[in-house]
């Protein structure tokens, strides 16, 4: 199963900056949960974007570069998006891959996740950097969703989207 995980404002932005938007620690802390021994896939600017540009702990990292020099340690580095939807369709076929970012990885994959788990901020968080919106979206039904909570000042919704017409990688 391939799943995109991520949080978004209420105007489906996602990050600013090339950074994230919120410190939510109830979402952080369902995002690690939910991932934790799991395959992640991600791209170049998500990896570097970590505490000392490190992998997180206790994950297999896919990381896609289009730059074939840069590759990092302790990560299954690939340079062509082929390359990258093949070695998400291989671990796939075991166990869950996660989507965690950045923008593009997540255009570029959207078609064929199983679904995706989205944390909604009920607030404008000014952001340049924006994810599809589901709600509109043809493919995507949502079909759970949990009670609003608080999450430090903010008010959040985890919420499931199914990919009603998945494709699947060549």
């Amino acid at each position: 199963m391939i799943i995109a995980i991520l949080n978004c404002d209420k105007n489906w932005g996602i990050g600013k900056k090339n950074g994230l938007l919120f410190h939510l620690p109830k979402d952080m802390k369902f995002f690690r949960d939910t991932t934790l021994n799991h395959v992640v896939a991600l791209g170049e600017k998500t990896l570097l974007s970590f505490p000392n540009a490190r992998p997180l702990k206790n994950r297999t990292h896919i990381v896609l570069s289009s730059d074939k020099t840069h590759n990092y340690e302790n990560v299954i580095n690939v340079h062509t998006l082929e390359d990258f939807l093949q070695k998400i369709k291989e671990y796939s076929l075991k166990e869950e891959v996660y989507i965690i970012g950045g923008a593009s990885i997540y255009n570029q994959t959207l078609p064929y996740v199983d679904k995706v788990l989205l944390t909604k901020v009920n607030y404008d968080g000014k952001a340049d950097v924006f994810f599809p919106p589901l709600d509109n979206h043809q493919d995507f039904e949502l079909k759970e969703q949990s009670d609003i909570i608080q999450d430090e000042e903010y008010q959040i919704q985890f919420l499931t989207y199914y990919n009603k017409n998945k494709k699947e990688i060549e």
